[in-house]
C-alpha cells in the first residue's frame, strides 16, 4: 500500500486527482465526482476539525467492533458498500472547491508526517498507529479514485 506520509506517493495521488474534471464519470455508485471528493474530505475533516460530533457509548463500541477492522485493515473496500451517515453526500458540490480542499488535506497530512499520527486519537476508533492512519486515508481515497477510473 502507498504511503500518505511519503511525498512521492502524495504527488502520485495529487496527479490522479488532477486527472479528474467536473464531468468525470464513475464506474460504479451514485456519487458525482464533486460529491466523491466531498465524501473523501469527510475523513480529513473528522481528523482536523470538530465539525462532526464523536460517537459515544454503544454506538462507539459498535463502530470499533464492526467497522474498525474494515477501515484500517489492508483488505480493499468492496464496491457499493454502505457508508456511515456522516459520509453521505447527497447535495451537489463544487468540484474545484472540493478538489482544492482534498489536495490541501493530503499535503497537510504528508507534511505533519507519520510521527504526528502515531497513537493519535481517531474520530471513532480510538488511538491508531501511524500505519493504521495511513491505511485509513490511503485505502479510502484510492478506492474512490478507482471508482472514477484514475
Amino acid at each position: 500500500m502507498k504511503n500518505v506520509f511519503d511525498q512521492t506517493d502524495v504527488n502520485e495521488l495529487v496527479s490522479r486527482i488532477n486527472n479528474l474534471n467536473s464531468k468525470s464519470n464513475n464506474l460504479w455508485g451514485r456519487m458525482s465526482v464533486g460529491q466523491m471528493m466531498a465524501h473523501c474530505n469527510v475523513a480529513y475533516d473528522m481528523t482536523y476539525t470538530d465539525q462532526y460530533p464523536k460517537p459515544t457509548g454503544f454506538k462507539k463500541f459498535m463502530i470499533k467492533l464492526i467497522a474498525k477492522k474494515m477501515v484500517v485493515g489492508p483488505k480493499p473496500y468492496k464496491r457499493n458498500i454502505r457508508t456511515a451517515p456522516e459520509f453521505l453526500i447527497t447535495d451537489e458540490r463544487d468540484f474545484e472547491l472540493e478538489k482544492q480542499k482534498l489536495v490541501a488535506h493530503l499535503q497537510k497530512t504528508q507534511q505533519l508526517g507519520a510521527a504526528h499520527f502515531q497513537n493519535k486519537e481517531s474520530h471513532a476508533f480510538g488511538p491508531l498507529t501511524s500505519q493504521e492512519w495511513n491505511v485509513l486515508f490511503y485505502k479510502h481515497l484510492d478506492h474512490h479514485l478507482q471508482q472514477f477510473n484514475v
